[in-house]
């Protein structure tokens, strides 16, 4: 599997400045339903700040939205090494106009504090499978790297970028699979310890709370 750095790359606004026009009849308590405390997924109420910045919104398993972009692709492929998922995310706070609409909203209804407060993060998350005819399925990379530092997260992508493109991944998925012994009854995150080492790369950072 060959893989292809995308020329997508962060966008160093961290806040949404515009405010929005909302129907004063609105059920305000609603717009927040199922908020994501330490991921990436947006709110209806975030949905409308983005659109009117006019920001590339993505839908993620039919329900959820987030703002990301392509970082890695590579060719189709019905076995072997495959990309699961490789994109860059962000979440964004407020500032300005938009800032001082989420006051005023957050006064009527105080549950609003909770998008109001977010910080600004950004992430990284990298997905390789294998699947072969014997029936083997495993995870061969998945890591993931969030931060709420915008200069930390480039440095880490152009780190990240150097790395993921020099792997060998059929060759490492072999390797894998033949020390499978030593790791496929491990739990998730304990898996995930151990390919990191495998490796030889920083070990996952991520699920930080949003809030300030």
């Amino acid at each position: 599997m060959k893989i292809t750095l995308s020329k997508n790359n962060f966008n160093p606004n961290p806040y949404y400045t515009l405010p929005i026009d909302l129907d004063e009849s609105i059920d305000l308590k609603s717009t927040i339903d199922t908020f994501d405390q330490n991921g990436f997924d947006l709110t209806d109420l975030e949905i409308l700040y983005a659109k009117k910045m006019d920001l590339d919104i993505k839908k993620v398993r039919h329900t959820h939205f987030v703002l990301k972009d392509e970082w890695f692709t590579a060719e189709p492929t019905d076995r072997g090494c495959h990309i699961n998922h490789a994109v860059i995310f962000e979440r964004k706070g407020f500032a300005d106009a938009a800032k001082e609409q989420m006051i005023e909203l957050a006064d009527k209804c105080p549950l609003l504090h909770k998008v109001l407060q977010i910080k600004p993060k950004w992430g990284l998350d990298f997905s390789v499978d294998y699947a072969d005819a014997q029936g083997n399925v495993f995870e061969v990379l998945h890591w993931e790297w969030d931060t709420f530092d915008f200069e930390e997260i480039q440095q880490k992508k152009k780190q990240m970028d150097i790395f993921l493109l020099s792997q060998d991944w059929n060759k490492m998925a072999k390797q894998l699979l033949d020390c499978k012994e030593e790791w496929y009854k491990l739990g998730f995150f304990e898996q995930s310890d151990y390919k990191t080492k495998f490796f030889g790369i920083e070990k996952e950072r991520f699920k930080m709370v949003i809030w300030k």
